[in-house]
Parts: C-alpha cells; structure tokens; sequence
C-alpha cells in the first residue's frame, strides 16, 4: 500500500525517468489543480461576489481539472505499462531463444567436430538434445503468435460438444511419467461422467494441459495434484489443484498478465515465458466462460475454469 503511495518506488517499477511516471505526475498536477482552484475562488470573489455562483464556479473548476487530470495519468500509466512490458518481452524471449541457441550450437559444433567422433550412443542422445531444444523454440514462437491472433482478432474458435473427462483422461496418460519422475501423485476426480460443454477441443486441451504442468511443475517432490471436473449450477467446472510453492499475495493481481512470472516461479528456476496463462484466459473468456484461482504462498494454488453446460441431444 505504501508503495503506491511512493512516486520513486513507482518510477523504479516502470523503468522510467520521475517526469514520466504517473504518480509523480499525478501529485504534480493535483498541487496545479489546487492552486488552479484557489485562484479561481479569489477571481470569482472578487469580480462575482456572488457566493452561489463562486461555489458553482470553484466546483466546475475543481471537477474539469480531477477528470482531466485522471485521464493524463491513465494514459502516462497505460505508456509506462506498455514500455515495461516490452522491455520485459525483449528480456524474457531473448532469454528463452539464447538457451535452445546456445544448446543447438554446441551440440551441433560437437557432432561435426573432426576431433572427436561420437559414439552411437552419444549421437543419439545429442540428437534428442536438438529435438527438445527446437520443440522450446517452437513452442516459444507458437505462444507469440497465439497472443498476436488473440489480439488483433483474428483468433476463430470451432465449437463442438466436448467432454472434459475425455481430454482429462488423455493427459492423465501424458504425464504420467512426469508426475512419477516428479513424485507427484497425480488423480483425476469427476462428479458427473455425462457432463458436456461446447467449445473448441484443441484450445480447451490446451488450458487444461497448461494448468496440469503447471501444477506439477510448481509442486514440491512428494506432493498430490488433484484434477476436478463437477456442475455448479448451470457450468461445468474444471479445477486443478496442487500444494506446490504457491503465488504471494502481492503478484496475484498480475498472474493473467503478458510475460508474468511469479518469483516463486522464478525460485524453482523452471523454464516459461508467463504467456500460457494469458492465453487460458483470452480462450475461455472467448468461449463464454470464466476462470480464476485461488492461493496461499508456499501451500499452494488452485486454478478453475467454467463453460457453459450443453445439454445432450
């Protein structure tokens, strides 16, 4: 609370100089309004003399002057945001290609190296090492492009009735070897197996396969996530819950921002751009539903998403 009440500490979080940031500016332009006012009500004394008419025109004043005074600092904070967050894409996607770059380099270096001939053995595993470094790549370039359909609005969804369970089921299977080599006890709980919405399959599979890894990725070794898909009232709910690191109760309000990532995230040291979240929530909302989450910092999260129920038939 006190830190926005800080124009330093306000300056230091956009990256800005103090005449660009907005709560600096806002405290500038209020001592304007406030002297602005002041003169007025002297003015008005002076050549009006009329009380109800001075207190009109002070009011007038006074209003005019808040309201544009809000407007410039919403503007010089929406420049300020866009600013941080490019630098922000510039330092993250820099950051996510040089690892896979310097990976693929130096594997390819090895394997053409005339000095050293690698066994069998070696050319297989240096090769799975070019497989994931280009599929991280890949993914990377295919979460930039989904945020730019997203928004320029060239983004089609393709309704069909979907089973959550089904797509539910078939990512129990996927990562499964993963929760095992994570010692997570992954489990899948359903209320009603007849339960059926309508959406797009492949982009409901991806916000659901984003919120398991997720879960098991943040989830200390040893831990349970539960997967829960239940009615309430008229949406079917789906619900992924873990007792991983959790999200601080300061960056919760950022969790669904462009290139948001958690410091606990950043902790654990685990690889992502903060982009998989901010497509979950433009693909459900897009689709009529809601989505949110609930969490204690190092006890862990809960993150939802509901649709519409489509009746059989």
């Amino acid at each position: 609370m006190l830190e926005s009440l800080n124009p330093v500490a306000s300056c230091k979080k956009y990256g800005v100089s103090i005449w660009q940031c907005p709560q600096f500016l806002f405290v500038i332009i209020g001592l304007v309004i406030i002297i602005a006012i002041v003169i007025t009500y002297f003015l008005a004394v002076f050549r009006i003399g009329d009380p109800t008419i001075v207190s009109l025109l002070v009011l007038s004043v006074g209003a005019f002057s808040l309201a544009l005074n809000f407007i410039i600092t919403n503007s010089f904070e929406r420049m300020a945001e866009v600013s941080k967050l490019k630098s922000e894409f510039i330092h993250i996607v820099s950051h996510q290609l040089r690892a896979p770059l310097t990976n693929i380099n130096f594997t390819l270096d090895f394997l053409t190296s005339t000095k050293m001939v690698p066994t069998k053995e070696e050319q297989v595993e240096y090769q799975e090492i070019l497989r994931e470094n280009s599929l991280r790549m890949g993914d990377l370039i295919d979460n930039l492009l989904t945020v730019a359909r997203i928004e320029s609005g060239d983004f089609p969804l393709i309704k069909n009735k979907v089973s959550l369970e089904d797509i539910a089921q078939k990512l129990i299977v996927k990562f499964k070897p993963y929760s095992i080599a994570s010692n997570i006890k992954l489990m899948l709980l359903v209320a009603d197996h007849s339960l059926v919405v309508l959406a797009d399959p492949l982009w409901v599979e991806q916000v659901m396969e984003n919120f398991v890894d997720n879960a098991i990725k943040y989830t200390k070794g040893g831990g349970e996530v539960k997967i829960k898909i239940f009615r309430r009232n008229t949406a079917v709910f789906f619900e992924v819950q873990d007792d991983g690191v959790g999200i601080p109760p300061r960056e919760q309000k950022l969790i669904f921002e462009k290139f948001f990532r958690s410091a606990n995230a950043l902790k654990k040291q685990t690889e992502g751009t903060g982009l998989g979240l901010h497509i979950a929530k433009k693909i459900i909302e897009k689709l009529g539903g809601k989505i949110g989450f609930s969490s204690k910092e190092n006890k862990g999260s809960t993150f939802w998403f509901c649709l519409p129920i489509q009746k059989n038939g």
